[in-house]
């Protein structure tokens, strides 16, 4: 055999194939959970399927079972992983260079525009409610997350009824839950509520004259009621009592 021939078989001889780049675990889960939240917050716990999030992500469905165990504790971690964007971007909010007052409505201008932004979470909780919290009944983290909201109403809160700015008697829960009915109920029931008073709640105009009323509603709770208008200790009894006066 001559030498060019050699040569030429040498340079031939196929190179080993490149291994298959590895699959990025973190990346992978984190595709998985996004699919997830769609099925769920579209089809409920009952209608979701697994074989669905599956494909939609691109992955084998043991893969699925892999990263989460099985159906419901992938929904579980959706309601923990949709509610903490929630606690942790409402925990981002700096009020310590703002009036309380000002805080406050800062906060309910975020629920509100969350809420806005996140469709599927509104869909997430009214489907959990549906099944009485059954399955958010298992998850030590969710009650966890509100903790932390409820001392920053509280400081809030405090410091305005020391400056005086904001009235006395209100409880931090009682507050957030203000704030979250008066930001989801309108959205959340839009449809309905639409069809029942024949207006679209869901035009921009409506929602923003909504947001506006709202607003000042919100201030007018809020501000202690001039000296002359504050109710006497016997108006206060039968109002506790749910009386009128």
């Amino acid at each position: 055999m001559q030498r060019g021939t050699l040569m030429a078989a040498a340079t031939s001889v196929p190179k080993p194939a490149a291994k298959a780049p590895k699959r990025d675990a973190t990346a992978t889960r984190a595709r998985l959970l996004k699919v997830a939240v769609a099925e769920f917050a579209t089809k409920g716990y009952s209608g979701a399927r697994m074989d669905a999030v599956a494909s939609r992500a691109k992955v084998n469905i043991r893969m699925v079972y892999h990263y989460f165990g099985g159906k419901e504790a992938l929904y579980i971690e959706v309601l923990e992983h949709t509610l903490a964007k929630l606690r942790t971007d409402e925990l981002k909010l700096d009020f310590s260079a703002v009036m309380p007052i000002d805080g406050i409505m800062q906060l309910f201008d975020f629920i509100d525009g969350h809420f806005a932004a996140h469709p599927e979470l509104m869909k997430l909780l009214s489907s959990e409610n549906l099944n009485k919290a059954r399955f958010m009944q298992k998850s030590i983290l969710i009650p966890a997350m509100a903790t932390p909201v409820l001392k920053l109403l509280q400081n809030l809160l405090q410091r305005g009824v020391a400056d005086g700015a904001i009235a006395r008697g209100i409880a931090p829960l009682h507050l957030y839950v203000t704030l979250v009915s008066l930001a989801y109920f309108h959205k959340s029931n839009a449809h309905t509520l639409s069809r029942i008073f024949e207006t679209d709640l869901l035009a921009l105009a409506w929602q923003a004259d909504h947001k506006a009323q709202t607003r000042r509603m919100l201030l007018q709770f809020l501000t202690p009621p001039p000296a002359h208008a504050r109710p006497t200790p016997r108006a206060k009894q039968t109002l506790a009592a749910g009386v009128p006066a």
